[in-house]
């Protein structure tokens, strides 16, 4: 079906900037939504940032000004960029898509791995 792949991840001072890409393969027919939710510690999965496949960005409040969403259609990957990074944007990232991956067939949600980003002096 379709996998993903993310790396970028680290360990990172505060106001410091980070990199995230993520990578779709597989049986892709189209990709719709795609972009990064994170999880913290004792806390349940929220958005960080999406792009439709039109470029319609949606971004946390709290990543506003912050965070840069870009993606790649051609290629299916999708990067973020973090800047003026704080302790509480410490997370695992995950790379999120909606994805079909055969005609006829619906679209579904995909998710990667995570990666560990860790904003601390």
């Amino acid at each position: 079906q379709v996998q993903l792949a993310e790396s970028g991840g680290g360990l990172v001072q505060p106001g410091g900037s980070l990199r995230l890409s993520c990578a779709a393969s597989g049986s892709i027919v189209s990709i719709y939504t795609m972009g990064w939710y994170r999880q913290a510690p004792g806390k349940q999965r929220e958005l960080a940032a999406t792009m439709s496949s039109g470029g319609t960005t949606n971004y946390a409040d709290s990543v506003k000004g912050r965070f840069t969403i870009s993606r790649d259609n051609a290629k299916n990957t999708v990067s973020l960029q973090m800047n003026n990074l704080k302790p509480e944007d410490t997370a695992l990232y995950y790379c999120y898509a909606n994805a079909r991956y055969a005609p006829f067939r619906a679209p579904s949600d995909y998710w990667g791995q995570g990666t560990q980003v860790t904003v601390s002096s």
